[in-house]
């Protein structure tokens, strides 16, 4: 039976002690609410929780948990000269089995028996169900992949049957605990108050979650190359060694640091501007009218893909500035030779200020409106224009808001990716001139684990050593960013 039959049908049982419930508490009573503690309907929540709950927990449970022991007990009764092979070996055998067992699942029993014995019949059986192998499968596989559909069936059996006695039980032990003054309501607002703490804890647990995950491969990395050479080393080289390095090249973190914070920077300079003075006109100029119309607009910028972001700066904005430069350069010297590249710090920068301009705009103008009318109004009645009154009084009041958006704004620009992929190529080098490509910590993460790698190797784990810096880099971010609207932020009554 699949998993989500089962599924259903839990949630029929659910629904059927629902019902059960609620019609026993009214019969219990006499048809009187009154004479219940709870709400009928409170007696109904209580039997489908108990119906419903503890099945889904071994349900998740059981499917987390029975790969892993069979996948054990699978690779346990392999000849042990397969066992002695390395772990890499291993690993591509019982893919190979598990592709047969899958493969053999599709095939009727008697076209399993005719080519249960047969390697090369089985694998051209697979081919003609759409299941292709690697190669021929070697005579254990066939015994694997058979104790792996056996272990299989049994352990969905037996899920199966443990899960529907849960629901059934579960359903019965609420029903005989079913009495006109049982406290159900009390019983089920527990249940929803350990619901909404488990909601509210995802978050954290998953944040806890990947820090751990890239600490355990961080650490990996640093055991082969040393933290001093990646945090101060100037040369990017991962797959080459360069003279007096090690055999596998080259980690040094700057020149990607250097990138990130420079096309951050730029991009910044773009979208700060323009997204503060649309949060202004918005928040203090524009009548009602325009701001229902204006405001959805400008943020259906953050609505767009990232890649179609670096579409337009591959298709559009690069080659403008390139030929632009073009254009100047013939101008001032009769030498028709771009100076700007068509994929450089500026093309990016520009690009991803554009998309940051509604991240800007938007925070901007729900901090600016959220100073209090009555500040406006003073400052006006005392003979203060209108700018005066934004220059001299709104702004100062938004300014520690204005700042930690800004500083938010910055984590998102520097966690960009592809938009400097197709804006500012992948050259890690130390430059100042932004007409010049440069790349960032997020592409080099993307390219180290580009293609079919595993996770052995010094040139994948130092993907981790650079998401971990980067995440170290936002948090930080984040967090001063919170610390300057909680120390400067006014308090109005």
């Amino acid at each position: 039976m699949s998993t989500s039959i089962i599924l259903l049908c839990i949630v029929v049982i659910g629904a059927a002690a629902y019902l059960v419930a609620r019609n026993r508490a009214t019969a219990l009573a006499g048809g009187r609410s009154s004479a219940l503690h709870s709400r009928p309907a409170y007696y109904g929540a209580y039997a489908a929780i108990w119906a419903v709950l503890p099945a889904l927990i071994v349900l998740c449970l059981w499917l987390s948990i029975s790969p892993g022991i069979i996948q054990s007990s699978v690779r346990s009764a392999v000849p042990d000269d397969i066992k002695a092979q390395a772990s890499v070996e291993q690993d591509l055998g019982y893919s190979m089995v598990a592709t047969v067992a899958r493969g053999l699942t599709m095939l009727s029993a008697d076209e399993a028996a005719a080519v249960s014995s047969d390697p090369a019949a089985l694998q051209a059986k697979l081919l003609e169900k759409g299941v292709p192998l690697a190669g021929q499968p070697l005579p254990y596989m066939l015994d694997a992949a058979k104790k792996l559909n056996a272990m299989s069936m049994t352990s969905r059996i037996a899920m199966t049957a443990v899960v529907f006695a849960l629901a059934i039980a579960g359903a019965f032990y609420a029903l005989h605990s079913i009495a006109p003054r049982f406290r159900a309501r009390n019983r089920v607002e527990r249940v929803m108050l350990w619901g909404l703490l488990l909601a509210s804890s995802i978050a954290i647990l998953t944040t806890i979650g990947i820090v751990l995950s890239m600490l355990s491969e961080a650490a990996r990395f640093f055991a082969a190359v040393p933290a001093m050479d990646f945090f101060f080393g100037t040369v990017w080289d991962p797959r080459f060694a360069g003279a007096g390095s090690s055999s596998f090249g080259q980690f040094g973190l700057i020149p990607l640091l250097l990138g990130t914070i420079y096309i951050g920077l730029v991009a910044m300079l773009v979208a700060v501007p323009v997204g503060l003075f649309a949060a202004i006109y918005m928040a203090e100029y524009a009548s009602m009218r325009v701001r229902s119309i204006a405001k959805p607009l400008l943020e259906v910028l953050a609505g767009i893909p990232t890649i179609v972001y670096g579409f337009f700066a591959l298709v559009t904005v690069g080659p403008f500035l390139r030929d632009f430069s073009a254009q100047i350069s013939g101008l001032l010297s009769g030498n028709y030779g771009n100076f700007i590249q068509a994929q450089s710090v500026l093309t990016a920068g520009i690009v991803m200020g554009i998309m940051l301009i509604p991240y800007v705009s938007s925070l901007s103008d729900d901090i600016i409106t959220a100073v209090p009318r009555a500040l406006r109004d003073g400052s006006l009645g005392l003979g203060a224009t209108r700018s005066e009154t934004i220059k001299k009084v709104v702004l100062p009041a938004a300014l520690p808001g204005i700042v930690g958006a800004l500083l938010m704004t910055a984590s998102r620009a520097i966690g960009e990716t592809m938009i400097v992929v197709l804006a500012a190529g992948v050259a890690a080098r130390i430059q100042i001139n932004p007409f010049e490509p440069m790349t960032t910590v997020t592409v080099k993460i993307v390219n180290q684990l580009t293609g079919d790698l595993e996770f052995t190797s010094p040139q994948t784990l130092v993907a981790f050593a650079l998401g971990i810096t980067l995440f170290c880099i936002t948090l930080c971010l984040n967090i001063y960013a919170l610390y300057i609207v909680r120390k400067y932020r006014e308090q109005y009554e």
